[in-house]
């Protein structure tokens, strides 16, 4: 049942066999790898980005460290993770939950766009106050003011993350 493409099933070694032109020829078509070695993860994970693809790979072990690196994600399984998964990893989940997933990637969509709003917000202020003192119509104490008072804003604006309920 080495058959790379009947049941689209590939495995370790069939990849062993496998240039890596044909891997990637074929990556978009296979849904079951077994069987793999580290290094086969990481030509997977190659060949995924080489079609242009973003890959998001899992793992706990010190053998998926190289994939993990590789991938554009890297996504440990942080409580019967290795350090090595873990360290390489660019998100834990903590839980070894893979339904935690879509909650984490909301929960960092609405960081990011929280982070740059909060830029925006603080960027404005200054350059506001930047060009009244220009003018002559703000002071420096109206500056300090604004600005202590732009940071409370930004920070009770990121305060708000605190409340998403991941389970939504």
């Amino acid at each position: 049942r080495d058959d790379p493409i009947e049941g689209h099933v590939l495995s370790g070694a069939v990849l062993d066999q496998m240039p890596d032109q044909d891997l990637v020829g074929m990556v978009d078509s296979v849904v079951v790898y077994a069987r793999v070695s580290p290094e086969h993860k990481v030509r997977i994970v190659d060949a995924h980005k080489e079609r242009g693809h973003i890959v998001a790979m899992t793992g706990d072990g010190v053998n998926d460290a190289p994939a993990l690196a590789a991938a554009s994600v890297g996504i440990a399984m942080g409580a019967g993770g290795t350090a090595q998964a873990l360290e390489t990893a660019d998100v834990a989940l903590m839980a070894d939950d893979l339904a935690q997933l879509p909650a984490a990637i909301r929960l960092g969509r609405r960081a990011i766009h929280t982070i740059q709003f909060n830029i925006w917000f603080a960027l404005i202020i200054k350059a506001v106050f930047l060009v009244a003192a220009i003018f002559g119509v703000a002071t420096l104490w109206m500056a300090v003011f604004a600005d202590v008072g732009a940071t409370l804003i930004v920070i009770l604006n990121s305060m708000r993350l605190l409340r998403i309920n991941p389970h939504s």
